[in-house]
């Protein structure tokens, strides 16, 4: 094994899961560092297929993203939308860079998925109330973005060993030819035992459980699909090189950035409301 992509694994991975444990500021500046990394390896991949997305728009989008986050003023996150389309408008409008449509289309896209959807996983560690005998705020919050953590860690890693051990159906020949069909079983039924096992000791009904696994492990493998169609349709290997071993950070998120949205919903609508 590359001893770079260990370190760096190790590293990202242990980075995460204090930020996530702790929540408020840490996790902030987590997410904050990899939107704005992210949203520059988006803009740099549109660029392969002559599309100009305004990086400035999606960063300062996400920005704000995140401080409503931080803050809980989830009221606004539409409002924030509305004016992320308006000045994506109004951007190419006055700068007159072809091709119209897809700079606009590409730069609300950007912003929501480098900015918006990232930025729920601020949201998700404040699920939950607060116990006099926990160390940590939102011990639920915190239980569920863990779970996230590792249930999609499991979910890849064990899509890789299955499908290299029994793959020979492909999921999806022309978007991503490695990934297969028994791989993707293999991994969402890790990630299934994980979340009942995690549901049982967290004392969630078990159904909820199984749903928040089959959500994290399918969501995971859409997510990689979408940012592999993604540089596949732009000619790019990677998002970046700036992570030793590992691409970029769209790379390493990729499994995250639908999953994360997802999740919270569930847990919000159909967890905590019950």
């Amino acid at each position: 094994m590359d001893c770079r992509r260990l370190v760096t694994g190790l590293i990202i991975g242990c980075s995460a899961f204090v930020a996530l444990l702790f929540g408020g500021i840490w996790l902030a500046c987590l997410i904050f560092g990899i939107s704005v990394y992210g949203a520059k390896e988006y803009t740099e991949i549109l660029k392969h297929k002559g599309f100009l997305p305004s990086y400035r728009i999606i960063l300062l989008s996400s920005i704000g993203f995140g401080l409503l986050a931080f803050f809980n003023l989830n009221e606004y996150m539409v409002f924030l939308m509305i004016l992320t389309a308006v000045l994506a408008l109004m951007s190419v409008l006055f700068r007159g860079r072809q091709p119209y449509i897809a700079n606009v289309a590409t730069t609300i896209f950007g912003a929501i998925y480098c900015g918006w959807f990232p930025m729920h996983l601020l949201m998700m560690r404040n699920l939950g109330l607060n116990c006099l005998t926990c160390p940590i705020e939102h011990p639920a919050g915190a239980s569920y973005c863990i779970i996230l953590l590792i249930g999609v860690l499991l979910t890849d890693t064990f899509c890789y060993f299955t499908g290299c051990k029994y793959g020979k159906h492909k999921l999806s020949p022309v978007i991503s030819p490695n990934k297969t069909i028994e791989g993707a079983i293999g991994g969402t039924v890790m990630c299934l035992i994980f979340t009942v096992a995690m549901g049982i000791y967290m004392e969630l009904t078990w159904y909820h459980a199984l749903i928040m696994g089959l959500l994290i492990a399918g969501f995971a493998q859409i997510g990689d699909l979408c940012e592999s169609m993604i540089k596949r349709d732009a000619g790019v290997k990677d998002s970046s090189n700036i992570l030793p071993g590992h691409g970029g950070f769209l790379d390493r998120t990729d499994s995250y950035i639908l999953t994360i949205p997802v999740l919270y919903y569930y847990l919000l609508y159909f967890v905590q409301n019950f």
